[in-house]
């Protein structure tokens, strides 16, 4: 004999595929499975739906920024994440100090990822003037396959 969840999956999907809900043109932020055999008429599962893809306008193609491995998307990532942890409060929360403003550039040596952030604030509409040092610095990282940051190259600031 079948056990049941292997019977009422199927049965609430078709179930789901058949209700008019399914093929609305205008989706609701959840949807409804009818469940068969309900003696109510608006019984059944409610699950919600993560987001919107209506509102996604979809591209033909993707033009790729990079190609990149998933360690060095980990290694980028767990150095950006230090570099914006760093951040003073009074400038947490500002274009010139989140990851909008930051350039990332990773290269591998060894079995470690190098991860570089430059700072980019000319990206939020900062104009700086020519010879300017408030953002003229870098963070320079070490970080393993597995995205834990190991080392800091050791510079000003």
């Amino acid at each position: 004999m079948p056990r049941s969840h292997r019977v009422m999956l199927p049965v609430l999907l078709l179930a789901w595929m058949m209700s008019s809900q399914a093929h609305a043109t205008e989706r609701s932020p959840s949807i409804t499975i009818p469940l068969p055999f309900a003696t109510e008429p608006n019984a059944g599962i409610t699950i919600p739906l993560a987001f919107a893809t209506d509102s996604i306008r979809w591209p033909e193609e993707v033009r790729p920024l990079a190609t990149l491995d998933g360690p060095a998307i980990l290694a980028a990532h767990a150095a950006l994440q230090q570099v914006l942890a760093q951040v003073p409060k009074e400038y947490a929360g500002t274009c010139a100090y989140s990851a909008q403003a930051m350039e990332v550039v990773i290269g591998q040596e060894a079995g470690l990822y190098f991860v570089r952030i430059n700072p980019r604030a000319d990206r939020c509409g900062v104009v700086l003037p020519s010879g300017a040092l408030g953002f003229d610095w870098f963070e320079l990282y070490a970080v393993s396959p597995e995205g834990r940051v190991l080392a800091r190259y050791p510079h000003w600031p």
